[in-house]
């Protein structure tokens, strides 16, 4: 399905959401709750191969990428995934558990860090200051409770040009997602992620659906943007 152009009703106001909003249902120590490791895909097989040939059409096969809220598996096709093992691209991870992190094939370096009480994202590797040219985030953006921060940060780290693109589905904990995710419909949802994006400073927003939902298999979408200059 073709994108979506996505600007904010009131794209100059302050930023829509209060923290109340963006507080998770049970607050508690995150890490606490992905201390146990997870070997599981938390969207169906229909939904991955779908992300799959999206990243496909999406992801460069030279420079750097940054998987945020990692896990075991990323979901990038065997192109990327090639190109990773070959050193063309450098696959940055980053995620909650460090055991289903120091699974994943694609991944060259990658660090532990809960975004939910650090924020400014800390590049695994030894070139840290170094750019991404693009970032992705496979269904858990609902769970950060100080998104704009953490894709300020992102941006910031981003040459321009480059891209982020957050994974949406409707499966997620409901007790770790934020508040206002599980009180307004799936629209609403990519619209507020949109927001994210705009009030962190991403500019050309789009939203795409990648699999409509129905009762058998789960929906995905893509809401993604470009840094269009250099981030300050």
């Amino acid at each position: 399905m073709a994108p979506r152009r996505y600007v904010p009703p009131k794209p100059d106001g302050p930023f829509p959401y209060s923290p109340e909003d963006l507080a998770p249902t049970e607050a508690g120590n995150d890490s606490h709750f992905y201390a146990a490791p997870r070997f599981v895909t938390h969207i169906d097989g229909n939904a991955i191969n779908n992300v799959r040939n999206y990243y496909g059409q999406v992801l460069p096969h030279k420079g750097r990428v940054l998987d945020f809220c990692s896990s075991w598996i990323s979901h990038y096709p065997a192109e990327v995934a090639k190109a990773a093992s070959s050193g063309e691209v450098e696959v940055l991870g980053m995620g909650m558990n460090r055991a289903e992190l120091a699974k994943n094939p694609v991944l060259k370096y990658w660090s532990v860090q809960d975004l939910n009480e650090d924020p400014e994202v800390h590049l695994p590797g030894p070139l840290a200051e170094g750019k991404l040219d693009a970032s992705t985030c496979v269904v858990s953006i609902d769970y950060l409770t100080k998104p704009v921060e953490v894709l300020q940060s992102i941006r910031r780290q981003t040459h321009p040009g480059g891209k982020v693109h957050l994974i949406i589905s409707n499966r997620c904990f409901p007790t770790k997602v934020v508040g206002r995710w599980l009180k307004v419909d799936e629209d609403e949802r990519l619209n507020m992620v949109g927001d994210y994006l705009w009030w962190s400073g991403w500019r050309n927003i789009e939203i795409q659906t990648l699999v409509e939902g129905s009762f058998m298999a789960d929906p995905v979408w893509v809401v993604r943007g470009e840094n269009v200059e250099a981030a300050v």
